[in-house]
C-alpha cells in the first residue's frame, strides 16, 4: 500500500480523444432505473488509460449533426482493467440519452464512444470527504478505491431516494465506518448542515470535499465549505446569473478562426459551438449545456463570457478557454484557437 496520490493537475477538460467502435460486453442493473453499461473493444485490445474522474461520450446514432445524440458519463469501473463501465440512471423528462441506453443498447452491439478525458480530477490532500447524491456517486467511486488504495484517511456521505434507488452500495459495504447512508424514504435524510462539519472534524488537516449531485446539494455542501477545498461536478448547468457590472453578453459577435484567420459573425440567437461548426471546424461537442467540456478550445485574444458549469472561477478569470456550446463573449471579437 502506497501513501501517495499522483498529481492529477487541473480538473478542467483534457482532450477528448480519437471516437472509436466498442462493445456492449454487459448490461446489469445496479439499482431502481441504473442500468451500468461495460464495455470493451471486440478485437480485444487494450483502451486507453483513464484516472478517476474521467468521462466518455456515448454516440448513441449514427447522425454527425446537431441533433445527434451524444451523452457523457462518469467512468465508474476500476482503472487497468481492459473494460469501461458508466453507468445511466433513466430520466423521466430524457431526450433521448438514457432511455436510448435503457431501451436499445443490447449486448454485443457495437457503440462510438470518444474519450477518456478529465473532468474531475482527484488533487492530493491529507484526507478526504466525499458527498453524493443518487447517480452523483459514480465519479466518486473510482476516487474512493484510489484513496484507499493510498491510505489516507475519508467519509462518505451518500444520500438518495430509497437504498433500492442507490447504486453500488455493494461495492462500498467494506467500509462501514466510513460510510453514512441516507435513504430519504426510509426516514434517514441527510442533513448537510450538521453531517459536513461533523465529518469534516474528524478527518485530520485540511480535507478537500468531494461533491456530486442535485445542484441543491452542491448548493449547500457550496455554503459550509470553502471555495479553495470544494470540488464539484453537477448533473445540470448552473444557473448564469448576469453582472450588472460587465457588458452585456447576449448580442452579436465575431470570432476570428486563428490569428489572421476567416472572421464570422454570431449572432445573437445563434450558439457560438453551431458558427464553428458551420464553418467545418472539428469541435468536439456533446452536452450542449457547459457541463461534460468536451468542446473545449482555446482563446488567443478577447474576453469570453462564460457560462459553464465545468471552469473553476480562477480557471474562467484567467479567460484563455471557453465552451463554446454556451459561453459568449464580452468584447466585440474572440479569437479562437482553431
Amino acid at each position: 500500500m502506497t501513501d501517495r496520490l499522483p498529481t492529477t493537475g487541473s480538473t478542467s477538460a483534457g482532450p477528448a480523444g480519437d471516437p472509436t467502435r466498442l462493445r456492449v460486453r454487459a448490461l446489469r442493473w445496479e439499482a431502481d432505473d441504473v442500468l451500468a453499461v461495460t464495455l470493451d473493444h471486440p478485437g480485444g485490445s487494450p483502451l486507453p488509460p483513464w484516472r478517476p474522474g474521467a468521462h466518455v461520450d456515448l454516440h448513441l446514432d449514427d447522425r454527425s449533426d446537431a441533433d445527434a445524440v451524444v451523452r457523457s458519463y462518469s467512468l465508474c469501473g476500476r482503472p487497468g482493467l481492459a473494460e469501461w463501465t458508466v453507468a445511466v440512471r433513466l430520466d423521466p423528462a430524457s431526450r433521448g440519452g438514457s432511455r436510448h441506453v435503457h431501451e436499445r443498447l443490447r449486448v454485443g452491439q457495437s457503440i462510438t464512444v470518444t474519450g477518456p478525458r478529465q473532468l474531475f480530477g482527484l488533487d492530493p490532500a491529507p484526507a478526504y470527504l466525499f458527498v453524493a447524491g443518487g447517480i452523483g456517486i459514480t465519479p466518486l467511486l473510482p476516487m474512493i478505491e484510489e484513496v484507499v488504495a493510498a491510505g489516507r484517511p475519508w467519509r462518505l456521505l451518500y444520500a438518495g431516494r430509497s437504498l433500492a434507488a442507490m447504486p453500488f452500495r455493494d461495492r462500498l459495504a467494506g467500509h462501514p465506518d466510513r460510510v453514512q447512508v441516507f435513504p430519504a424514504q426510509e426516514g434517514a435524510r441527510l442533513d448537510l448542515t450538521a453531517a459536513v462539519p461533523a465529518a469534516l472534524a474528524g478527518l485530520a488537516g485540511e480535507a478537500l470535499v468531494y461533491c456530486c449531485g442535485p445542484e441543491r446539494m452542491l448548493t449547500d455542501v457550496a455554503a459550509l465549505v470553502p471555495p479553495d477545498r470544494l470540488r464539484c461536478e453537477r448533473f445540470r448547468p448552473r444557473p448564469v446569473v448576469p453582472d450588472a457590472d460587465t457588458p452585456d453578453a447576449t448580442g452579436d459577435f465575431e470570432v476570428e478562426l486563428g490569428e489572421g484567420g476567416p472572421v464570422l459573425p454570431v449572432p445573437a440567437a445563434t450558439p457560438l459551438l453551431d458558427v464553428l461548426l458551420a464553418a467545418g471546424r472539428d469541435v468536439p461537442w456533446s452536452c450542449r449545456e457547459g457541463t461534460c467540456g468536451s468542446c473545449e478550445t482555446g482563446v488567443l485574444a478577447g474576453v469570453p463570457e462564460h457560462r459553464d458549469s465545468v471552469l473553476t472561477p480562477a480557471e474562467q478569470a484567467a479567460g484563455d478557454v471557453l465552451f463554446p456550446c454556451v459561453s459568449r463573449a464580452l468584447t466585440p471579437r474572440l479569437t479562437l484557437d482553431l
